[in-house]
């Protein structure tokens, strides 16, 4: 039976880089027993420190649970983007988003086929940069990189949309949920690039984007699904 030390269970974030409602907490957490039983979590820190790309999680032997992670969540958005069309169509909705959310979606199945070359020191003895990037890693990077511009994209133009609609807290939510994920994102390519403030916060806020990325996508889902057929959003 596995046991969770008070850290873990009080901010799983900080440890697997989502929250308590975050769906790909289950992947996470059985990607951690895998690797070390979590117990103690000092180790699942040490390994997953703050300054990692989430990427590594899908290097070595129990890499295919976070592959599966990664491609599972694509399905999912892209599966949501027919359901967006679906709900904007009759609404006169703007037709840019779903695309921006299908470029996201695409961007999570090509980071899960293709595999991050070793980064952030992680596997042991690898570099904090890359150094030569191999096809598959080259492949990763440009699969992930449409995902993270079109992310605050898409909450921005959704932003507008709501206005327009005259749901002002819908478009403050989604400028809000754009600005930051842009910001987080900034600051995370910053840490990766090695710049020396921010080498050990990388991680933190590359999680801090994705997070803020798939709550938005699943609060719009909620939105669209109990108020589509009533008024348009």
């Amino acid at each position: 039976m596995l046991e969770f030390d008070a850290a873990v269970r009080k901010r799983p974030g900080m440890y697997f880089g989502v929250g308590l409602d975050d769906p790909r907490l289950p992947a996470m957490l059985l990607s951690a027993a895998a690797r070390h039983g979590l117990h103690p979590a000092t180790r699942v820190a040490e390994e997953h420190s703050l300054s990692t790309v989430i990427e590594i999680l899908a290097l070595g032997d129990f890499g295919w649970i976070q592959t599966a992670n990664f491609i599972v969540a694509g399905l999912l958005t892209l599966a949501f983007v027919v359901g967006l069309r679906s709900a904007l169509r009759p609404l006169g909705g703007a037709t840019l988003v779903p695309v921006l959310i299908g470029a996201i979606s695409l961007g999570l199945l090509g980071a899960g086929l293709f595999a991050t070359d070793p980064v952030s020191g992680y596997p042991p003895e690898t570099p904090d940069a890359i150094l030569q990037y191999s096809t598959h890693g080259t492949l990763h990077d440009l699969f992930s990189m449409p995902t993270f511009l079109a992310w605050p994209i898409a909450c921005i133009v959704s932003a507008v949309h709501f206005l327009r609609g005259r749901k002002s807290g819908w478009a403050i939510y989604s400028a809000a949920t754009g600005l930051i994920f842009a910001g987080a994102f900034v600051l995370s390519s910053m840490g990766f690039a090695q710049v020396e403030a921010l080498v050990d916060l990388g991680g933190l806020f590359q999680r801090i984007a994705v997070t803020v990325g798939f709550a938005w996508i699943t609060l719009l889902a909620i939105h669209l699904l109990t108020t589509s057929h009533k008024t348009p959003v």
